[in-house]
């Protein structure tokens, strides 16, 4: 199985030179951390921030520069830092090529739940209902189980809802799954060592896969 970083090694493999790219909170804050060599991409932070870096080494934080979860990060020659309203105009007109998100819970129809486990406390919203409203293209990274071992792939969400049929793809520490347009989940990849009935066995939704389905390969 992979860990959190391994995960976010995988997703950074997506994206693609020239992209404008919004990290969410959580594993998303990581692939800053593994954009390949040679691919030039700006990284946005909703809070207003475009031109995002890899996090600070230890002793080398700024307190004023953080990301949308409130990480000390750092930034590329050509930042430009601006205010919250604006950064959500970028979102809300489409600008951004890629979001990469975190989910409690995905459907097997697309649908996220990644706000709010009722009966606890939340902050607040935040800007994930404004990223599935206008994205062009999602990619979710999370964990394919909870701490009980339980699916969090289900055929329906249990938990409040962010987003209706808005994720395409995603990634966990099992597997790279594409959601279908005629819903389902379709198993792209395996994380090393882990076995198709395996993966098969831990997702609750509707799961296809072909008979031979290849491994990750992260580097």
């Amino acid at each position: 199985m992979l860990d959190k970083n391994g995960i976010a090694q995988r997703i950074a493999k997506e994206i693609r030179d020239g992209y404008y790219v919004n990290l969410g909170i959580g594993i998303p804050t990581l692939v800053a951390n593994y954009i390949p060599e040679g691919i030039n991409v700006v990284l946005q932070s909703e809070n207003g921030l475009l031109g995002m870096g890899p996090f600070p080494f230890e002793g080398e934080e700024d307190a004023d520069l953080i990301n949308a979860g409130k990480q000390t990060i750092t930034t590329l020659p050509g930042s430009s830092i601006f205010d919250s309203a604006l950064s959500f105009g970028m979102i809300r007109s489409q600008k951004i090529d890629l979001t990469i998100l975190g989910a409690m819970e995905v459907s097997e129809n697309g649908d996220i739940a990644n706000w709010k486990i009722p009966g606890k406390m939340v902050k607040g919203m935040g800007g994930a209902m404004d990223l599935v409203a206008s994205a062009k293209n999602i990619i979710v990274a999370m964990q394919h189980v909870n701490k009980a071992g339980e699916s969090k792939l289900l055929p329906q969400c249990t938990l409040p809802l962010t987003g209706v049929g808005c994720i395409k793809k995603i990634v966990t520490e099992l597997a790279v799954l594409d959601v279908l347009p005629e819903g389902g989940f379709k198993l792209i990849e395996r994380a090393p060592g882990v076995s198709v009935d395996f993966i098969k066995q831990s997702t609750t939704g509707k799961l296809f896969a072909a008979d031979h389905v290849p491994e990750m390969v992260l580097t």
